[in-house]
């Protein structure tokens, strides 16, 4: 019994490690002997005309300082289409809307999620390049000329920015937890892009060569994850820009972050039932490896890996110092989670307690999100996390 124990306890602590920082170490070193060429540096003088997408439902708090922020951007202003979508709005976003003449307004008073929305509006779109971003985030000045600069590569078909949470020392343990975690999620993206392609963009900001979009299922609960590596699947790069940023708050409450949470976590697990094609390692190769590394595991094996850890080590305890030890360290890193369970809204300085609430929130999550996937209750049309 002791040897089956010592073989979850290995395994799973491998699995564990092995997802959120080696594989990492493995990526950075890779990229530093793989044979890619940087991207060109040539000055661009004609740039091509691009459509940038803004999804909004119920944004009046945020939709006038995003498009004021839109329209100033660094982009020759007759090569440059803003574009929002509605759908479902009821509050006084598109009053709003109406005093920017320069903004292009498309709406329908059905409410049937994001992913039909940008569907629907994509089959306008008459510009090379589309980049899609959200309603409540800013973009840097020069966002766009630094993501359009990487389709002078032929083989490139997407770009995905970076996500900033701009989190203040008042914010509750949302913000500490987010903020780093999103610093942690920007350096593996960077590792992912400089071996070889990034696996995933984030909805904040990213763009896609238009000619490549492929309509996504109607009930696609994480789109712009199953867009970006449906453009992969192609056989093209999406490459990573982290001097294409969009800048965003924390989310307000822990309350919202976890269901941000169980939400990404039943579309990954739905994703990958969807993109099991790109399993294969004698088609896509290293993508495939950085696929199922970054992705996969994150989504299934972890999680459960984790528990199976605490398990095994429970059983272990008297079998060494060892496993004493980290049994014990096992039961503070959980305590201190539960402390940043107990104190997650307040907003106090101390953030330490909050690193290990968050990575505990991220992985429950998948199990709750398994479950909704399971008893077909998560909808494309969710409840936006509110933002501090």
């Amino acid at each position: 019994m002791t040897d089956f124990f010592l073989f979850l306890f290995w395994i799973s602590a491998g699995i564990v490690l092995y997802t959120y920082l080696l594989y990492f170490l493995i990526a950075v070193i890779l990229a530093k002997f793989s044979a890619r060429k940087p991207p060109k540096t040539t000055e661009i003088t004609d740039w091509p005309p691009i459509t940038l997408i803004i999804a909004a439902y119920n944004e009046e708090r945020f939709i006038a300082e995003k498009l004021q922020n839109s329209l100033a951007l660094d982009y020759p202003p007759e090569k440059l289409t803003v574009l929002v979508v509605t759908d479902g709005s009821t509050d006084g976003t598109m009053t709003i809307i109406k005093e920017f003449d320069q903004v292009q307004h498309f709406h329908e008073p059905e409410r049937r999620g994001k992913i039909h929305a940008v569907d629907r509006i994509m089959k306008h779109i008459q510009t090379p390049v589309v980049v899609f971003t959200d309603a409540n985030t800013l973009l840097n000045t020069e966002a766009l000329k630094n993501i359009v600069r990487h389709y002078e590569d032929e083989k490139v078909g997407g770009v995905a920015g970076e996500k900033r949470v701009i989190s203040k020392e008042a914010d509750s343990a949302s913000g500490a937890g987010e903020g780093l975690y999103w610093k942690y999620e920007s350096m593996l993206k960077k590792a992912d892009s400089d071996l070889n392609t990034v696996v995933g963009a984030a909805g904040e900001l990213f763009s896609i060569r238009t000619t490549l979009y492929q309509s996504p299922p109607p009930d696609t609960i994480i789109e712009d994850f199953f867009l970006s590596m449906k453009i992969v699947a192609q056989g093209y790069r999406f490459v990573y820009e982290p001097e294409a940023y969009a800048m965003e708050g924390p989310s307000a409450t822990t309350e919202d972050e976890w269901k941000r949470k169980v939400r990404i976590s039943a579309g990954g697990l739905q994703a990958i039932a969807r993109l099991t094609n790109l399993l294969n390692p004698f088609r896509y190769g290293v993508t495939s490896f950085q696929y199922i590394s970054h992705r996969v595991l994150r989504w299934t094996l972890a999680p459960l890996s984790l528990l199976v850890l605490l398990i095994s080590n429970a059983f272990l305890f008297s079998y060494g110092c060892f496993f004493a030890l980290t049994l014990y360290a096992q039961l503070a890193f959980y305590a201190l989670a539960l402390i940043g369970h107990i104190f997650r809204n307040k907003k106090i300085p101390i953030k330490g307690f909050f690193v290990p609430y968050y990575f505990t929130l991220m992985n429950l999550s998948v199990f709750f999100g398994l479950i909704r996937i399971l008893k077909g209750r998560q909808s494309v049309v969710w409840e936006k996390a509110e933002r501090a």
